[in-house]
């Protein structure tokens, strides 16, 4: 069957995946109203194209930190990806490095730092990091992929605790004995016997992380830090104070807090509040090239995918990101030539408004 697009890839990996893998791959906090008003948020936004404007030629090119990508759609940092294929996320960095796009790689991988670098070394990363309790462990990975040619540090920060995935739980999901958290494999083994969360012992988060923990990252690296998790104008006012260079607008794909608001909703408020002063990027919820062009206009600088990558990889490994990454390229480019618009700094504000029903 040709995969068309995104949503056939999703229907793929739900078929193809074990239960429990997918379960945990789908999960939202709770009742997942805020996973599931992620896209229904995105079909609220209506365009309104312009006509006649000459749309021979289009170009997709954007910069995100002053670094030229092929289009505006990353690969958001998402966890164990040796569950939806063997290779995992040595898949996903070749599959971005051939797209010439940027990889958040996660701390939760299930390939190391270096062997994602090894597999795709020009490709273009930023580092997704948590804070520890033992804040060595953060700063040792800060060190570790500083000297791999990372290029920014991807603060998450709407995890002090871990949000309730109903499925999980019932589920007992755990690691398979075969697969590891990579990047700590051996720091923990003291631990082992403690109870376990998503593969490394519990509360090993820091829940105390504030927004002091901001200069404490700055003082022991050279890496532009970007926030992933805010969705307020007053938070993100306080990232701009902080002085970091850029912001996700997440809600960590609705698995953390139910009830917030979807990530594009959030997206105006902050940016109109950051002014332009550092970058604004958004994830959760685009599943088609006329979602990111949504994202564009509303003002974000680039977006990034979660789940729709892990599909590719249920797929066909390397292929099936790189299909997935190719369709939302295609399907971008012809939104913006269905729009009038010819390259990425023509699209604005002016593109959408928002349904009434």
């Amino acid at each position: 069957m040709a995969m068309v697009c995104l949503t056939d890839f999703e229907e793929y990996a739900k078929e193809h995946l074990s239960k429990a893998t997918w379960d945990y791959y789908a999960a939202g906090a709770d009742e997942c109203c805020t996973r599931d008003d992620n896209l229904l948020a995105y079909k609220r936004i209506r365009l309104r194209p312009r006509i006649l404007r000459d749309v021979s030629v289009s170009d997709t090119r954007t910069t995100v930190q002053g670094t030229e990508i092929s289009f505006p759609v990353g690969i958001a940092p998402t966890a164990f990806h040796c569950l939806a294929w063997h290779e995992g996320e040595v898949a996903t960095a070749r599959a971005t490095e051939a797209l010439n796009t940027c990889y958040i790689t996660s701390t939760y991988s299930t390939c190391s730092v270096e062997e994602i670098v090894a597999a795709a070394p020009n490709g273009y990363r930023w580092f997704q990091l948590y804070v520890y309790r033992d804040r060595k462990l953060s700063e040792q990975i800060v060190h570790r992929v500083e000297g791999l040619g990372y290029k920014a540090l991807v603060l998450t920060v709407d995890v002090p605790y871990t949000g309730k995935r109903r499925n999980d739980i019932r589920n007992q999901f755990k690691l398979p004995p075969h697969l590891k958290v990579k990047n700590f494999d051996g720091v923990f083994q003291q631990e082992t016997a403690g109870p376990e969360e998503y593969g490394i012992p519990a509360n090993t988060l820091d829940p105390s992380i504030s927004w002091k923990d901001i200069h404490w990252l700055q003082s022991i690296t050279r890496l532009p830090v970007i926030i992933k998790g805010i969705l307020t104008k007053e938070d993100a006012e306080l990232a701009v104070e902080h002085g970091v260079q850029g912001i996700i607008v997440s809600n960590h794909g609705g698995r953390q807090l139910d009830g917030g608001p979807a990530s594009i909703d959030a997206l105006s408020e902050i940016v109109d509040t950051v002014q332009g002063r550092i970058e604004v990027y958004v994830d959760g919820g685009i599943r088609t090239g006329s979602d990111v062009l949504k994202a564009l206009a509303l003002g974000a600088k680039c977006v990034f995918i979660g789940r729709p990558a892990v599909w590719g990889l249920a797929y066909k490994g390397e292929e099936g990101v790189r299909e997935v990454l190719q369709i939302l390229n295609d399907e971008f480019r012809l939104s913006m030539a269905l729009s009038g618009c010819r390259n990425v700094a023509e699209i604005n504000r002016n593109l959408i408004q928002f349904s009434k029903l």
